[in-house]
């Protein structure tokens, strides 16, 4: 049997059994229905064969064709000359009626009638001699006048010995009429595609096919052919060596893209083509059609539902799927097969069929991602219609991608939207939006971008809502002195009081990255304060607040009461985020850090989202959020939070010196040298020349802190002493941001000049006093102390402890007890400077704790090696264990833990337990010490932790590890 004949043993004894009854004197009609390659042809070849020799049937062959269905009779004419061909020599043939008898014109319904008798009659007067079979071949392909006598010859074949066999094209009933055949006479096969197992066959056929890589090709045949058998050969002569390809352009040849190709122009009916080409075009988007809007998709025009077509299974599809019918889903689910589809199609054709994809799954209510995917593969042209529900999915899709971290793919989006002919206000909020996303990526390519917004518009309302965008891109890019520029020019042309307000107050903020800009805009400030309408004052007021409190002018209690009521008052929702991001500032500086956090968190979206970097108050939020989470020792946060950010402004994208000062410190506290070291290369320092603004201070006081961790006392005196003088620029005195003076003394300490540090120090707690909150003045006190030495010293690091219990300053506490510890321990206090060293360690181990996860490193942060280094130079004592954590509670810590937890006082613990309130107050002091806690309302987590039997909850406690003790 050949190949191609595989899984046809059904219809070849279909075949055997319509021939025997046709031998017996009872004619019949046996039709093969197939989609184009299935082999319909050379299975009515291997019948013919069969029957002509093994059957003893006289043949009258006749295969169809497009070119010749246009002329009536065309078919007969074939069939009867080869009747006269095949005539017995010792036949009279004088009384049959011959192809010359065969009009050439389409005759009318009677003489028709007339015609068909005669040749029906000639038919069976040369079946009487010897049974006939009349193979025909393409039927799809004849003429109408044929097809009707087909129908004919089928409703008589009773009592003929004739055999009617048949083939036509499945994809051809879309658009013509049936040819009608009597069921009572015959019947139809419909050819099913090869299964897997065939096909593998197929693929395996040859000497040595047994290996993965055959095996792999075999594989492909299954899943590339949908089972056709030209397909498969096509596509084994095309594989060359090496694994399957994924892409048609990796197939060595090209014949299997040309059996696709060629039946698509040359083969396949107009409606049939467009079927296909509708399967792969929807197949090629997330969404696929199908069903009655698959054919809406493929039929612009009005339905033709037609009757019901068979499956491939045999059996009767409903009317509506004509797709699965002819299995055109099956295999255009393939990407080579989709993608040799969509080369035989013209361009046009397949806009106009995404177009029309697109625009059913919009009216659907697909996800606008679904919508979009086809719109973004239709060619740009000029004459593109710009349909507004086109842009609209476009913008949709583009949000959701946004929302979802995918940023190339909602700027392409974007870009596909903006090409289509827009007015100038829609146009001009589309490019806002691209611009946002093509800020980080390609700074100028984002400005630029709103530039043009900002000069599509000559209304001055409608260019000072561009304005402000374009003003905080620009200082993203380190160009203030342009953005000041911008937002005075656009404000002059506006005659609105509110207005030219709100644009001051915007530009006022911006200027706060520039020292000579800043002064200038903070005087304005004071005098707006007092006159600005009540939804513009908060920004006014804090952008002097923050001023004041920078200038050393300000305590954080006074500042607390200017920000917290106006955080409950109404705010002009063009300055909101403004204000967010001014009030945050002064909440993170007074160390009411959860606060500021939840200002920043409110208006920021979570990651892998970026912010809109075209707005400067989220600039502001970015650095608030970045920078509480440091303070407070969330280390693995501050590098999720913003890695995203940092990643996109590689390349031609924001320097974002304060950011990547943030996260690179980050790193550097866990103990990764060299990721620090690399985010911190990428800055140059002649940018930072040029460039005023603060955030090149918060470079430069990280740079100082890596320096010192590393002992590298000059290169850090030099980074601290640097900042300050960026920071007195700009009139900030205050050590509640950088404080480069406590940095600049401990590094002066280091250098062996304590006299210079001192004043130093002395100058930083006379700065932090004035601010008065605990974070400060503990930093400041561990300075005086490391620099005055001695008993003063020793004074000024246990008040500095004291101070530093009260605040959310981990690091700062450990920083200072590990001094204490060593300066108790020179002092020839041993025993209780390995206990602050202990302390130290155990509170650095819990900070830097990597989390639950089975797979986390080890602990190996900065403040664990300098605890560890400490406890080894003082003398510790090794042991297998550090007891901390909630085991090491005493039963009494534990029941005073648990009320305090509770919420309880230490006056209502004390009542219930009958101890005196300075009892109370010891346990608690040592229960904050084992459990690595600076507040109140840590306890309950710690506790909780400890109870779910979680390790990492109580790191130290779980570690099998050889400790310091």
């Amino acid at each position: 049997m050949r190949n191609v004949l595989l899984e046809r043993d059904e219809a070849l004894a279909e075949a055997a059994r319509a021939a025997e009854a046709a031998r017996s004197g009872n004619g019949r009609w046996l039709l093969f229905r197939a989609t184009p390659g299935l082999g319909r042809t050379a299975l009515l070849e291997e019948v013919v064969r069969r029957e002509a020799t093994a059957g003893g049937m006289r043949v009258l062959h006749a295969r169809c064709s497009p070119e010749e269905s246009a002329f009536p009779f065309g078919l007969v004419r074939l069939i009867f000359a080869d009747a006269e061909a095949r005539t017995d020599a010792d036949v009279d043939a004088s009384t049959e009626a011959g192809a010359e008898d065969i009009p050439f014109a389409d005759p009318p319904a009677a003489e028709e009638q007339q015609i068909f008798h005669r040749l029906v009659a000639s038919l069976a007067r040369t079946a009487a001699r010897r049974p006939v079979l009349v193979a025909v071949d393409d039927l799809h392909d004849a003429d109408a006048v044929s097809r009707r006598w087909i129908g004919y010859l089928a409703r008589r074949l009773a009592g003929l010995p004739v055999l009617l066999l048949l083939t036509e094209c499945l994809t051809e009933h879309l658009d013509k009429d049936n040819t009608a055949l009597p069921g009572a006479t015959g019947t139809s096969v419909t050819l099913r595609p090869l299964g897997p197992g065939a096909v593998a066959r197929l693929a395996l056929a040859g000497p040595a096919r047994t290996g993965k890589q055959d095996a792999d090709r075999a594989e492909l045949c299954v899943r590339a052919c949908a089972g056709n058998p030209a397909l498969v050969h096509a596509l084994l002569a095309d594989l060359g060596e090496g694994p399957p390809p994924g892409r048609l352009s990796d197939l060595a040849g090209r014949r299997y893209r040309d059996v696709i190709g060629h039946w698509l122009r040359a083969r396949a009916t107009p409606r049939s083509r467009r079927l296909s080409l509708a399967v792969a075009v929807a197949g090629d988007g997330p969404a696929p059609l199908g069903g009655r809007p698959l054919q809406e998709a493929a039929d612009p025009g009005p339905a033709h539902p037609g009757p019901a077509e068979p499956g491939p299974d045999g059996h009767d599809a409903p009317a509506d799927s004509p797709a699965d019918a002819l299995g055109l889903g099956r295999l255009f689910s393939h990407p080579l097969a989709r993608e040799a589809a969509l080369a035989a199609a013209e361009p046009a054709e397949l806009d106009a069929l995404r177009r029309r994809i697109a625009r059913l799954l919009d009216e659907q209510g697909a996800p606008a991602a679904h919508v979009a995917a086809h719109l973004l593969h239709i060619e740009l042209r000029t004459d593109r219609p710009g349909e507004e529900w086109m842009t609209q999915s476009l913008e949709d899709a583009a949000e959701d991608a946004v929302r979802d971290g995918r940023t190339d793919e909602a700027t392409a989006l974007l870009r596909h939207a903006l090409t289509a002919p827009l007015a100038p206000a829609r146009r001009a909020g589309l490019a806002l939006r691209l611009a946002a996303l093509e800020l980080p990526h390609s700074a100028d390519a984002g400005i630029r971008r709103l530039r043009a917004a900002l000069e599509l518009h000559a209304d001055g309302h409608e260019r000072a809502a561009v304005a402000p965008a374009l003003g905080a891109a620009l200082v993203a890019r380190g160009r203030t002195d342009t953005a000041m520029h911008v937002m005075r020019q656009v404000g002059s042309a506006v005659e609105d009081d509110e207005l030219v307000r709100v644009l001051q107050t915007t530009a006022a903020l911006m200027a706060s990255h520039d020292a000579i800009a800043w002064r200038n805009a903070v005087a304005r400030m004071r005098e707006l304060a007092a006159t600005a309408p009540a939804t513009v004052e908060p920004l006014a007021c804090g952008l002097v607040t923050e001023y004041e409190a920078g200038a050393g002018g300000l305590s954080a209690a006074e500042a607390m009461t200017r920000v917290l009521p106006r955080l409950k008052a109404p705010v002009d929702p063009r300055l909101r985020t403004g204000w967010l991001g001014s009030a945050a500032t002064l909440l993170q500086w007074a160390d009411r850090l959860d606060e500021a956090r939840a200002l920043a968190d409110e208006c920021l979206p979570a990651p892998p989202a970026l912010p809109d970097l075209t707005d400067i108050g989220q600039q502001c939020l970015i650095s608030v959020r970045a920078e509480a989470a440091l303070w407070i020792g969330d280390f693995r946060r501050v590098i999720a939070e913003n890695a995203p950010l940092l990643d996109a402004r590689t390349g031609q994208g924001l320097r974002m010196p304060h950011l990547v000062s943030m996260v690179a410190l980050a790193h550097h506290e866990l103990g990764h040298r060299a990721p620090a070291r690399r985010l911190v290369a990428t800055l140059d320092e002649a940018s930072a020349s040029a460039d005023s603004s603060w955030e090149w201070n918060e470079l430069r006081h990280a740079r100082a802190r890596m320096h010192m961790a590393e002992g590298n006392w000059q290169a850090a005196l030099d980074d601290y002493l640097s900042c300050g003088r960026g920071q007195s620029a700009r009139d900030f005195v205050s050590p509640v941001a950088t404080p480069w003076r406590s940095g600049a003394a401990l590094a002066l300490v280091g250098l062996g000049q304590p006299v210079r540090a001192l004043d130093l120090a002395e100058e930083e707690l006379r700065h932090a006093r004035t601010w008065g909150t605990p974070r400060t003045v503990g930093r400041a006190l561990r300075a005086h102390g490391a620099a005055v030495g001695g008993r003063r010293g020793l004074e000024s690091l246990q008040e500095a402890v004291a101070v530093l219990r009260q605040a959310p300053a981990p690091v700062e506490l450990i920083e200072t007890l590990l001094d204490l510890g060593q300066a108790r321990i020179g002092a020839g206090n041993g025993r209780k400077g390995r206990d602050d060293l202990h302390e130290a360690h155990t509170l650095a181990l819990r900070l830097l704790a990597p989390g639950s996860h089975p797979d986390s490193a080890p602990v190996t942060g900065r403040l664990v090696r300098a605890a560890e280094d400490a406890l080894r130079t003082g003398g510790a004592r090794r042991t297998h264990r550090v007891a901390m954590g909630s085991a090491a509670l005493t039963v009494a810590e534990r029941r005073i833990v648990e009320l305090a937890a509770a919420g309880r006082t230490n006056a209502e613990i004390g009542a219930a337990l009958h101890l005196a309130r300075r009892t109370v107050e010891t346990h608690l002091t040592n229960a904050y010490r084992k459990l690595g806690v600076t507040r109140r309302t840590q306890l309950a987590s710690c506790l909780g932790a400890a109870g779910t039997g979680n390790p990492s909850a109580n790191p130290s406690a779980a570690r099998d590890m050889t400790a310091l003790a």
